[in-house]
């Protein structure tokens, strides 16, 4: 039976998909992957993002990878899947197999590819979730899709029940300020901040949690910053946050060889990899995985941030 996810809270990390050296799922090391972020204390998990490479992943796979979450978290916390595809009628697709698995919600985007409208998006949800049997989360991430989801389509989507949450990847931090105001009557609607560098100031300003790529690496360190949030220590809250601030910068040593996005991604694997929760830091093709002196730069900066 799903879990109820209205009024989800905390730190819900994007879990990374560990890939073996011929590209394929490796199942010992994703097992790792999710008993070290529920041992770090996170309130969910999200399977099937951005930092997933779900992309990368055609649907028997995506099926898989659900299937041995699902099996792995085994009721523990809330699961969510991404359903990310260009046509609504596959994301519907993707939907029904992800409830099917056992995931408690579905996260969605808007189109992409095509040149959709604003009108169009919002009708693209709405067959979402009419067609989906587990309740939706909007991910507005205009730098894949190219699209920015409006407060507008946000708030009139939450307000008739198409959607349930928000994860705003968007980057802009005025826009999440006024759904959060728009939507404060409303406690079982959540607002999440994809945003890891300042997750302190989304919080304070009363983001319901907080979806960290880097959260992979140190869960622990959002939960504490989470944590201190919300017992109003601020203080403590800041300086956890420049901590992993300085963590972070692990994203950036596969670049300028590497797209930012497998440099990201590709930073996140390395520093687990060095933590012995992976086996290897590949990524999934065409992305090009750090080599040797990226990766002994990401371990430089783990050792600076204590985790090495």
């Amino acid at each position: 039976m799903a879990r109820d996810i209205k009024g989800l809270r905390g730190v819900v990390p994007p879990v990374v998909t560990p890939l073996q050296g011929d590209f394929t799922v490796d199942y010992p090391s994703f097992t790792r992957v999710i008993e070290h972020l529920i041992a770090g204390g996170v309130h969910g998990l999200f399977f099937l993002g951005s930092t997933s490479e779900v992309v990368f992943h055609d649907e028997a796979t995506r099926d898989r990878i659900l299937a041995h979450a699902v099996g792995v978290v085994a009721g523990r916390l809330p699961v969510l899947a991404g359903v990310v595809d260009p046509a609504t009628d596959r994301v519907i697709g993707h939907a029904r197999r992800a409830a099917s698995l056992g995931v408690d919600g579905v996260v969605v985007t808007a189109p992409f590819y095509t040149r959709t409208s604003a009108a169009e998006t919002v009708e693209h949800f709405r067959c979402v979730a009419a067609g989906s049997p587990v309740p939706v989360v909007a991910y507005d991430l205009p730098v894949s899709v190219h699209s920015k989801l409006a407060r507008e389509t946000v708030v009139g989507l939450a307000r008739e029940g198409a959607i349930v949450g928000l994860k705003d990847s968007s980057g802009d931090g005025g826009g999440l300020r006024y759904v959060i105001a728009d939507m404060a009557d409303r406690p079982d609607f959540f607002c999440m901040t994809g945003g890891e560098l300042d997750v302190d100031g989304a919080l304070l300003m009363g983001a319901h949690g907080v979806v960290p790529g880097l959260g992979n690496v140190d869960p622990g360190g959002y939960v504490r910053l989470y944590e201190a949030a919300m017992q109003g220590n601020w203080a403590v809250a800041k300086a956890e946050q420049a901590r992993l601030c300085r963590l972070f910068e692990i994203v950036w040593c596969g670049v300028p060889r590497t797209s930012a996005g497998a440099s990201g991604v590709g930073g996140f694997k390395t520093a687990m990899r060095a933590m012995g929760i992976v086996a290897t830091n590949t990524m999934a093709r065409p992305q090009r995985s750090l080599n040797a002196e990226e990766s002994a730069r990401v371990e430089a900066i783990m050792r600076g941030a204590g985790l090495l």
